[in-house]
């Protein structure tokens, strides 16, 4: 934790109200985001239990599994969460722009990409599940199952992956957003509970935020998994359902079995749904009044970039369900494809480690803090300054920068630098004293023998020059699937045909 987000935690907790951690929003926000609740039953690796789901405030969509651990409800329940969020995932990829690449061939990105917003990051681990569950079922055979499960399948888990990509925000929890603007005076496991965190952030009027986080403690909970409270009145309603299911087959027998559900069967599951909406309700209500106040909040300049990021790897996954070659998402990656993931990654880390602080003065006071960056005024620029690279005989501009400085930057002789103000600009510590740092000018100045108009800085102008540089890095060229080496696992093993078992091993999975 930073100087700077401790005191920020002192100061709320002494105040009883959250306080600033960053002035913009670090993430984007889309105009139509589709807030998912998820719920679960406790207890089990993964029973779906209910969702709350919908792009409207007002027109939320409940869908509910009165019998849990009955598979072929789970798979029903899947199918129809399918048919609601497949039309609002894919809907975005009509609308394109053609992107050219330098040494690549051009490509169709997205003009606007779907943004799933849950409340806590038990949310974002649900999806994950639910992809793992359902992407490789089959429509057709003994155990097959709607169309609109494997898809959404493989939906799910394009989510969850990109949730692991730093900085992007086709998935966001809003416990995560939240923490990212303000901080509060509890824990920060406490701030994982959205109702205790967002009591501390928006309170009733006239009421402390540490008291409004104690107010509701003992409230409907943000799942994803039930409360122990609700499960003693979860159960005897799905006990009462499994008993008006089963009269009524007994009331049936020596017809037809009937799959549908009769009077008592409906009323027993009006029940749940009636007793999962009043404990989901309020959970709704919170992420959308946490959109508002993320949505007051002025972006961030690098939010764009990022965006533009997920808006590609959305078109390139569109566009591979498109294929009819295309399969699944494997159960594990192979070596190339994981070591290309994490240096992925790495790479996103860096960049968003870099932007955030250049967007955000409270963020950069933190690394100013750290000594990994200083402001300073310009005393003294030699402009005409040129210099031979070693090993090169042409002499190049570098101009020599003198700051003075309250900051104590621990970075010595030979750090590159890159300039908060001046995006283009990058220099090397020549110099690091304290009240005084001298930097060479070796970036931003244009091609020429002499630097570009206006490139230079003048004496007077204050800058801010950090360490975190936020510059493209191409990825390693990876081989081939088929030329994994034998450190890593060797090749791949060849395929071997699909040889239908009995049963169907791979529908009787469990949940997990």
């Amino acid at each position: 934790m930073s100087a700077i987000a401790a005191l920020g935690r002192l100061r709320a907790a002494a105040t009883g109200a959250a306080q600033p951690a960053a002035t913009v929003r670090h993430r984007h926000l889309s105009a139509r985001p589709l807030v998912l609740v998820p719920y679960v039953l406790a207890g089990e690796a993964f029973a779906p239990l209910a969702v709350l789901v919908g792009t409207d405030r007002d027109r939320p969509h409940l869908l509910a599994v009165p019998q849990p651990r009955d598979r072929d409800r789970r798979f029903a329940h899947a199918a129809e969460l399918g048919r609601l969020l497949l039309p609002y995932l894919g809907a975005f990829a009509a609308e394109t722009e053609t992107i050219e690449r330098r040494g690549d061939d051009p490509y169709e990105r997205s003009l606007d990409a779907p943004q799933v917003l849950v409340p806590t990051a038990g949310g974002v681990e649900y999806l994950r599940l639910l992809g793992r569950s359902t992407r490789f079922r089959r429509t057709d055979g003994e155990f097959a199952v709607a169309e609109e499960v494997p898809l959404l399948g493989r939906w799910s888990t394009w989510l969850a992956d990109r949730a692991g990509v730093p900085g992007s925000s086709v998935l966001l929890a809003m416990t995560d957003l939240l923490t990212q603007a303000w901080v509060t005076g509890q824990s920060a496991l406490e701030d994982g509970d959205l109702a205790a965190l967002l009591a501390w952030i928006d309170p009733p009027a006239g009421q402390r935020g540490d008291r409004a986080a104690r107010a509701v403690e003992g409230g409907p909970t943000a799942g994803p998994a039930t409360d122990p409270a609700f499960d003693e009145r979860l159960v005897p309603l799905i006990a009462a359902f499994d008993e008006a299911v089963a009269a009524e087959r007994a009331e049936a027998a020596g017809a037809e079995a009937r799959t549908d559900l009769g009077p008592r069967g409906r009323d027993a599951e009006q029940a749940i749904r009636d007793a999962l909406a009043a404990e989901l309700m309020p959970t709704w209500d919170r992420v959308w009044r946490g959109v508002e106040l993320l949505g007051a909040l002025p972006a961030g300049g690098s939010v764009a970039g990022r965006w533009e990021a997920d808006r590609a790897s959305y078109s390139f996954f569109a566009a591979d369900l498109a294929d009819p070659e295309s399969r699944p998402q494997p159960r594990v990656p192979g070596a190339v494809s994981a070591a290309a993931q994490l240096a992925t990654r790495e790479r996103a880390q860096a960049r968003l480690d870099a932007e955030q602080v250049r967007d955000d003065p409270l963020l950069m006071a933190a690394v100013r803090l750290a000594g990994e960056a200083f402001r300073g005024g310009l005393i003294a620029v030699d402009a005409e300054r040129m210099v031979a690279e070693p090993g090169k005989k042409t002499a190049r501009p570098r101009p020599m920068l003198t700051f003075a400085t309250d900051d104590e930057p621990l970075f010595g002789p030979g750090t590159d630098l890159a300039c908060v103000e001046r995006p283009d600009a990058k220099a090397r510590v020549l110099e690091a004293e304290p009240g005084r740092v001298v930097l060479e000018l070796r970036g931003g100045m244009g091609g020429g023998k002499a630097p570009k108009p206006g490139s230079v800085p003048e004496v007077g102008e204050v800058l801010c020059w950090t360490s975190l540089i936020a510059e493209f890095r191409r990825g390693p060229d990876w081989p081939a699937v088929e030329d994994t080496p034998w450190t890593h696992g060797g090749p791949p093993p060849e395929p071997e045909p699909e040889v239908a078992s009995d049963p169907d091993d791979d529908a009787l999975e469990e949940w997990s």
